[in-house]
């Protein structure tokens, strides 16, 4: 089976196409939010130079988030078109799921940790046991704080991992007491690690509904907070 999947979550845009046994390409840019203007070129560049084309992908995978709202927008927009066009079905993963993926055999907790703003991450808890990865917990935004007070009552050795490691590195050392960090090539959503997961999904007949699936946004966008805000604000008048 060969998989076409996707990822614009985060600042990071990546594409791969995988079958089973191998990864056969990979292109990630992690410089700027482009993803409406970059998308379809690298997806286009990946397939003709691996002189392939859409006939031959039999599922896709992209990124449900957490992450940007306009990227996740783009991103499942696109994976959404090429899977109504082409008649192949698709299935989303969640970033988090994808980036604890990178960290695959790891011992102890991983957490990938995704910047949300205003000292928040978007995060969850695994572990990789048994050559499964298993999610503990939610998919959470919390506060930095919030989530070292989650994650001393587990009492383990903690790998982070994701966009915001860098941003908050010093805190995590000063209050958790065995942390490592993944090296900074694995701190992006890999649209290969969502490919594996996803394929292994696809490969049991799981997908998704074109018609129902949307990203996992966590909180309402600013837009709907401003909005609210206002409509607050006129009552209060």
């Amino acid at each position: 089976m060969r998989i076409l999947s996707v990822d614009t979550a985060t600042e990071c845009a990546s594409c791969s196409v995988i079958d089973d046994k191998k990864l056969l390409s990979e292109i990630s840019f992690n410089n700027k939010k482009q993803h409406s203007v970059i998308l379809m070129p690298m997806i286009d560049n990946m397939l003709k130079t691996l002189n392939i084309d859409l006939s031959s992908i039999d599922g896709y995978v992209i990124s449900k988030g957490p992450g940007s709202f306009t990227g996740l927008r783009i991103g499942m927009s696109v994976i959404k078109g090429l899977s109504q066009g082409t008649n192949k079905p698709f299935i989303s993963v969640s970033s988090l799921d994808a980036l604890a993926f990178n960290m695959a055999y790891t011992s102890g907790l991983i957490c990938p940790i995704l910047d949300a703003l205003r000292g928040h991450v978007y995060t969850a808890i695994y572990e990789y046991k048994n050559n499964k990865l298993n999610r503990l917990s939610g998919y959470l935004i919390i506060s930095i704080e919030e989530l070292v007070s989650m994650l001393l009552t587990y009492n383990q050795n903690i790998c982070f991992i994701g966009d915001a490691t860098k941003l908050h590195e010093k805190y995590l050392k000063d209050n958790l007491e065995s942390v490592s960090f993944a090296p900074v090539h694995l701190n992006i959503v890999k649209a290969s690690s969502l490919g594996e997961l996803g394929l292994e999904l696809l490969k049991n007949g799981t997908c998704d509904d074109i018609n129902t699936a949307a990203p996992i946004y966590l909180r309402k966008s600013q837009a709907e907070r401003e909005y609210e805000n206002k409509l607050k604000n006129n009552n209060n008048e």
